[in-house]
């Protein structure tokens, strides 16, 4: 059964005119990503030649998903919109709060009863309002999405910061707060920066032990953790011909990591196969048929320089393996390095955990590959050094690599095999070791490599690599080890050199899976009652945020000022915080509970100004808001770095914080905050963060004729009496305006339906 099958036909019923009016009406050739945004314009009558990376353009999206963790603050504040349904397609898919501990028989049916309460809140509002439901255990949300909804050509936004997974399949596929997919959800314009477009030429073949994750590990070396903000990367060139669909999702889904908003590759014979093997015969019909505008004109493959801002050249022939890290995903090593830039690093050598999986790297291919790898181990009696662990991506791919003996070869050298969920990938992993604190190393397949992210442990290096180098390397047990040109010891003494990995792209006999763990939507559950108990720690009611009094803020203390880089992470943590995602009063316990102070280098510890003590930052909060007092944030560059996780910007607002003050912001997160009415402001002269001191009291001035494009005034008041003026900017357009005056986004829309 094909999902969604009447919006896909309509969808490709007008594709095609859709594009062929934008192209006259910009009057020249188009990139692919350009023909995916003018034919999903929400207004057709808007549509104009629009200044990337500054005009602010009105979407409308085919579909949403929303992953389990996120989607709870999604769906408690679509409740409260008035709607009897949702407007687009979309689904639910419960993958993040299963714990990875000792393996699917026991962590699955745990996690089913430990998080009750939450699954079936998700399971009633999803049938009440027309929401596919995967449930747990069905498999990590972008590569059910991947198997089941993704399309050429369409555009979706997702409530997870990896949804730009989809791109592998062509779609312009976007991570976003739940603010944003509440405006899908209710059928209201989705408001995005023109991207900026980053055109990736890709030459040559992979070969060796070189894999699809190489090519985006050797980009994100380049171009960095901020050098895809308000970008897509558009991929092209006859390199692209030898990669597999799900190879081209890989690297889409590490977009992320750039701080892209989207990656995308054209249709071609991969992504024809991909869906016909996935059982989609007549998507792959209506793509062939839209074939010409399912990839950029001519013109623009003969001269890419005058259609992209920026142009990248990836010769595959020379791409080795990577290990990208610690502690950062853009931290490029190929592996033949290691050996000199470990030991001068003074990197843990030994390998004590090789994972594999994630939303990046599970798929068939993936597993099959390192299967290959590790099957070579078995049968030569080479000995195992490190532990393995596996999360497969879907049902559907553990039914079938089980079937398929991959399953078994992963075993027979170790491997457990956890839940099909996200697992240790975010921190839901119950590592078992002798020293949570202990200085060590592991390597993964994952996407994210931030301190404590894996496992909590602050001491834990942990790399990021492809699927069969995390394989070769948890047989090898060393950091440094080069399959290509290192050999491991057999059980006899013998030295033994790995064959390069092989393995199927789709499996010989076709997917097979007894059980999907799907509810389809129905139109016959419309009176269903969603009940949260007043009493329940883990959901809580929405309530709305205040609107603005009118005023400047004045005299606000500092709470933090956060040293080097401060991810989404480090202001909401994961992990066993997960738990709390559907009850704001309780999960902003955890606020910039990572983040490092400036002023003494210690995480959770800042100065309440009001009784002098040092505190947990989120006590300091609460003790202002106690007092109706406001407070603001300092920090530094890409602040909210990583996940799309809301949360980051509703505990702050929460906790009455009304300002963050930053060098720069991600993409992401800078619009969450707009969403929850909350100023993003960044500095003009970013030295003048040198200038904020400790017992500040900090006022905002010029809100009462905030505009965009216009600069506000911050006043720093020193202990010491004296006082500075620093001038700052902001992204505001006069609807973000709207929102901010309102207290959030979905009260101006409340107040304006």
């Amino acid at each position: 059964m094909i999902l969604d099958i009447e919006m896909l036909r309509s969808f490709y019923a007008s594709y095609s005119e859709s594009v062929d009016k934008a192209k006259e009406t910009i009057k020249r050739p188009l990139t692919y990503a350009e023909k995916v945004l003018f034919a999903h314009m929400y207004e057709n009558a808007d549509l104009k030649l629009f200044k990337r990376g500054v005009d602010y353009v009105n979407f409308r999206p085919d579909r949403v998903a929303m992953q389990d963790a996120t989607a709870q603050m999604a769906l408690l504040q679509f409740m409260n919109a008035g709607k009897n349904k949702v407007a687009v397609p979309a689904s639910v898919h419960c993958d993040h709060l299963i714990r990875a501990d000792i393996g699917v028989e026991k962590d699955l049916p745990s996690a089913t009863a430990t998080n009750k309460e939450v699954y079936d809140f998700l399971k009633s509002v999803s049938k009440k309002y027309h929401i596919g439901f995967w449930g747990p255990g069905a498999g990590i949300i972008h590569q059910v999405v991947l198997e089941n909804y993704a399309f050429p050509g369409g555009m979706m936004v997702g409530t997870d910061s990896h949804t730009p997974n989809a791109g592998g399949l062509g779609m312009i596929a976007v991570g976003v707060g739940g603010a944003d997919a509440v405006d899908v959800l209710t059928g209201q314009p989705w408001e995005l920066k023109m991207p900026k477009l980053i055109g990736v030429r890709l030459h040559g073949k992979l070969s060796g032990w070189a894999s699809p994750k190489d090519v985006i590990l050797k980009i994100l070396g380049i171009l960095t953790v901020k050098g895809g903000t308000n970008s897509i990367l558009e991929y092209f060139g006859e390199g692209l011909e030898s990669i597999s669909t799900t190879g081209k999702a890989t690297i889409c889904n590490m977009g992320a990591e750039l701080g892209a908003t989207c990656s995308i590759f054209p249709y071609d014979n991969n992504a024809d196969e991909y869906l016909r093997n996935t059982g989609r015969e007549e998507v792959a019909f209506f793509a062939k048929n839209n074939i010409k505008n399912l990839r950029a004109d001519d013109e623009v493959y003969a001269t890419p320089e005058k259609y992209y801002d920026q142009i990248i050249d990836i010769d595959l022939n020379e791409v080795e393996p990577h290990l990208n890290g610690p502690f950062t995903p853009d931290a490029a090593t190929p592996i033949s390095q290691m050996k000199i830039k470990g030991p001068a690093n003074d990197y843990p050598m030994d390998v004590e955990v090789a994972l594999i999986g994630s939303c990046t790297n599970s798929s068939y291919q993936d597993l099959a590959r390192a299967a290959s790898v590790a099957r070579q181990a078995y049968k030569q009696n080479i000995p195992v050094k490190a532990q393995l662990i596996i999360n497969p991506g879907s049902e559907q791919i553990r039914c079938t690599a089980e079937r398929d003996g991959i399953l078994d070869d992963l075993k027979k050298i170790g491997a457990v095999i956890m839940t099909n969920a996200c697992g240790p990938c975010i921190g839901q992993w119950k590592r078992h070791t002798d020293d949570n604190n202990r200085k060590n190393a592991i390597v993964t397949s994952f996407n994210r490599n931030f301190r404590r992210r894996a496992d909590g442990n602050p001491n834990t290096f942990a790399f990021i690599a492809g699927p069969e180098l995390t394989t070769a390397i948890a047989i090898s047990g060393r950091l440094d080890f080069n399959p290509a040109t290192d050999m491991v010891c057999d059980k006899d003494g013998n030295y033994v050199k790995l064959d390069e990995p092989t393995g199927y792209t789709f499996p010989p006999k076709g997917f097979t899976v007894e059980n999907n763990g799907f509810i389809a939507p129905s139109e016959s559950n419309g009176n269903i009652e969603i009940i949260i108990s007043e009493q329940s720690d883990r959901l809580q009611k929405l309530e709305p945020f205040a609107e603005w009094n009118g005023e400047d803020y004045k005299n606000m203390p500092l709470l933090i000022k956060t040293k080097g880089k401060c991810t989404t992470d480090h202001i909401s943590m994961a992990g066993p915080w997960l738990k709390f995602r559907g009850h704001l009063q309780n999960i902003s316990d955890n606020l910039l509970m990572g983040a490092v102070n400036a002023f003494n280098d210690e995480s959770n510890c800042v100065k309440d100004q009001l009784d002098g003590e040092y505190k947990e930052v989120s006590s300091a909060a609460k003790d202002y808001k106690q007092n109706n007092i406001d407070s603001i944030v300092i920090a530094e560059d890409n602040y909210g770095e990583g996940s799309s996780r809301e949360h980051a910007a509703m505990e702050p607002r929460f906790l009455n914080v009304k300002v963050i003050l930053a060098k720069s912001f991600a993409r992401i997160h800078e619009t969450n905050l707009k969403k929850q009415g909350m100023l993003a402001l960044t500095f003009v002269n970013k030295d003048d963060y040198d200038k904020v001191q400790e017992d500040d009291r900090i006022s905002i001035s010029g809100l009462t004729a905030f505009a965009p494009g216009k600069h506000l005034i911050v006043i720093l008041k020193h202990n010491d009496g004296l006082t500075e003026e620093i001038e700052v900017e902001h992204t505001y357009n006069d609807t973000q305006i709207a929102w901010f005056k309102a207290g959030s986004a979905l009260n101006y829309a409340r107040l304006n339906k």
